[in-house]
């Protein structure tokens, strides 16, 4: 199954035969206060720089959040977008629960967004879902819904279908969502990684939609979160997972999943590791 998601004439395809692919996380101000300030003030410099770090490090799709409390989000979006294209050309993905603010997003972009996301909540899924279909656009879908977050990969796999199935009575095809299995720290359940491998495999298996990961979330309070979150990447690629919104910028996390590229016959001859090798030992 591919989900294609695209800027004017470029175009990203997330599937299981393709490279992974990674959703650059580093435009969202939240507990980023110099990159807050400066956004709610209007000024987008940073923004930039982070896109094109982003992108030079191997960003295949940007997610852009103008989430600031008490800010003025939508005009905020906007400005964001705006200036992240003025300097990238690459596809977005709008990071907001925000109804108004995707909306101005989605009005101001030139082909097939990403929005991240909705859940399985009722009120969730009329707020975001129609903007889906309206701008056809791509969504990735949280599987938690108005019981909270499920407990086992069974129940996770119900409320993935059944977010499949509201979209597609709005008219969305499955391959428009993408589903999010939902990464929990460690640090709080030891087995909160096994059951959403578990969910992984399981949803792919039984659904056969793209599979995405907000990977770091599984380290969080914890010591060397980069080693952790590089491991819980290779195994879970190992379960179905085709994207994941993460740093690009970290050179293990993008060595990693280069490695597992190659390890799962995504690379031909190995040209992109060999390629990659020799940008490393120039540097």
């Amino acid at each position: 199954m591919e989900t294609k998601i695209s800027y004017k004439d470029t175009e990203v395809v997330i599937s299981p035969g393709s490279p992974f692919k990674i959703i650059g996380e580093r435009i969202n101000p939240t507990r980023r206060k110099k990159l807050a300030a400066s956004m709610a003030e209007g000024d987008f410099s940073l923004v930039q720089q982070d896109a094109i770090m982003q992108v030079e490090a191997g960003a295949h799709i940007l997610d852009v959040n103008a989430g600031i409390p008490g800010a003025n989000e939508p005009a905020i979006m906007k400005g964001a977008l705006q200036a992240v294209l003025e300097v990238v050309q690459v596809p977005l993905c709008f990071d907001s629960a925000d109804p108004a603010a995707l909306k101005v997003a989605l009005e101001n972009y030139e082909g097939k967004a990403l929005i991240n996301s909705t859940t399985a909540e009722e009120v969730m899924m009329g707020k975001i879902l129609p903007l889906v279909k309206e701008y056809g656009a791509a969504v990735i879908g949280v599987i938690t819904d108005d019981s909270g977050i499920p407990a086992t990969p069974q129940d996770r796999l119900a409320t993935a279908r059944k977010l499949i199935e509201r979209a597609a009575d709005y008219g969305i095809p499955a391959e428009d969502v993408v589903i999010d299995a939902l990464a929990l720290t460690v640090g709080a359940d030891h087995n909160a990684a096994r059951v959403t491998l578990d969910s992984l495999r399981l949803i792919r298996k039984e659904l056969g939609v793209n599979l995405n990961l907000g990977a770091s979330n599984v380290s969080f309070g914890l010591p060397d979160r980069a080693v952790i979150n590089t491991a819980y990447l290779s195994l879970a690629i190992a379960n179905g997972l085709t994207t994941a919104i993460t740093d690009p910028t970290k050179e293990d996390i993008q060595t990693t999943l280069l490695a597992c590229d190659l390890l799962m016959g995504r690379d031909e001859y190995a040209m992109r590791w060999i390629k990659a090798f020799r940008k490393r030992s120039a540097e």
